[in-house]
């Protein structure tokens, strides 16, 4: 009786009358609901439906399926027609002036809207990304391959979905992107849910203990970020200073013809650590000096080959990124590229034992090596290469290099030994069980 009355009232509000209740109520359906308020009185009709005729039958679950039903589709409309707005003390305020407007999903709707879309786009991309260490260690690498193209290739079309046939803003961008994730996300669950794979899924377990090692391990990427910003602001205002824009410039194409080539070799280690972690933990210390002499060697072919590039065809890269008016910047950027090309020689040893270091527990190190090379050692030479003008910040790259490499073979002698202890260790107690 009571959801029938409240139907008939709330469908009072599709015809804009007005008295006391019906002003109240309806405008309180709009508040917490805003776009859903149009399906709450079929809902409540539903909800008294079921309650009259569920003959002794469970009516609870349906009952609340029924009510839910306008929450539910308000933060679907929510989410596809409104901008997100800030997590601040205002949000309640605007999503109730804006729910009963009709202009969005109301409070409920809207805060559960928003909420979905930030954990679609942060844990979504946290959960492929670690789905995507589990198939790499359980030795699908075909798969982990594949379901990164199929990601890849998701956002595309989405974006271009949302972006150029629904014309739905920048917003739409981040949805197409948060979904790809998200859909790939539950794909790589699918096989380890079935229970095929090496790794199985569990309870979790947290623990003090877990929770140091994880933000131990995170910390060297971490903190290579922020070290990595302080010095890009350092090197911009030296560059302003002692070359004006056009130094800035030539910085621009040294970075561009950078992004070629790191995240190869970052993807590279990146893509061994879960292997070489796995092996370390399982004790098969064999295992673990094959794979990483797989990954020094290559990342030393990858880091060679775009050397030998740079260093011969300076003024044809330069040439990409320069436009027809850029007469000035020409051959400062091919001075600088073949400078810039030295960096190769051993910047690839330092990444390799950053992600070796990383993989077998040793963060320390890893944190190590990594605000060295980003901070520490250009700030150094900036000084040093001071009176060389803009010679000396191209020097800074290469001369990074080599002492990130330096400090590298330093914290790889320094490992040999408790490599070395744990070999015996093992020889003494062998495991029970090779592992597969």
């Amino acid at each position: 009786m009571v959801c029938l009355l409240l139907a008939i009232f709330s469908s009072f509000g599709y015809f804009k009358m007005e008295a006391i209740f019906i002003t109240f109520f309806v405008g309180l359906v709009k508040g917490l609901v805003g776009y859903g308020f149009w399906l709450v009185p079929p809902a409540l009709l539903l909800g008294a439906y079921i309650l009259a005729f569920h003959r002794g039958r469970p009516g609870r679950p349906r009952l609340t399926c029924a009510l839910l039903l306008p929450l539910m589709v308000a933060g679907v409309f929510h989410g596809m027609l409104s901008d997100p707005l800030p997590w601040n003390g205002a949000l309640v305020k605007e999503l109730w002036n804006s729910g009963e407007a009709m202009r969005s999903g109301g409070v409920l709707a809207g805060v559960l809207a928003q909420a979905c879309v930030s954990l679609f786009t942060s844990l979504g991309s946290t959960i492929i990304f670690a789905m995507d260490n589990f198939l790499r260690i359980s030795g699908k690498i075909k798969g982990s391959m594949l379901l990164n193209i199929l990601m890849s290739v998701l956002i595309v079309v989405l974006e271009f979905l949302f972006l150029s046939v629904f014309h739905w803003g920048i917003w739409g961008a981040a949805l197409g992107s948060a979904l790809g994730m998200a859909i790939c996300a539950i794909i790589a669950f699918i096989p380890f849910a079935r229970g095929k794979m090496l790794l199985r899924l569990t309870r979790p377990r947290f623990s003090k203990r877990m929770f140091r090692q994880i933000v131990a391990c995170g910390s060297p990427n971490f903190l290579n970020n922020i070290a990595g910003r302080i010095t890009s602001i350092l090197m911009n205002l030296m560059l302003v200073r002692m070359g004006g824009e056009t130094a800035v410039s030539v910085y621009g194409i040294l970075m561009y013809v950078d992004g070629f080539i790191q995240p190869l070799l970052y993807g590279m280690c990146d893509s061994l650590q879960p292997a070489v972690g796995y092996n370390w933990g399982a004790r098969r210390l064999d295992r673990v000096k094959a794979i990483e002499k797989c990954c020094f060697t290559a990342s030393a072919i990858v880091s060679l080959l775009p050397t030998v590039v740079i260093a011969l065809w300076p003024e044809f890269l330069a040439r990409l990124f320069v436009s027809g008016d850029g007469a000035e910047v020409l051959p400062i950027a091919v001075g600088a590229l073949q400078i810039f090309s030295l960096t190769y020689i051993v910047r690839w040893f330092s990444f390799a034992a950053q992600s070796y270091m990383l993989a077998v527990e040793k963060s320390l190190y890893a944190a190590c090596i990594s605000v060295c090379t980003a901070l520490v050692f250009p700030v150094l030479l900036i000084l040093a290469f001071y009176p060389l003008g803009l010679t000396g910040l191209w020097m800074n790259f290469p001369g990074t290099a080599v002492l990130a490499a330096v400090l590298s073979v330093w914290v790889l002698l320094r490992f040999r030994k408790e490599f070395r202890e744990k070999e015996k260790q093992i020889a003494n107690d062998p495991p029970a069980q090779p592992v597969g």
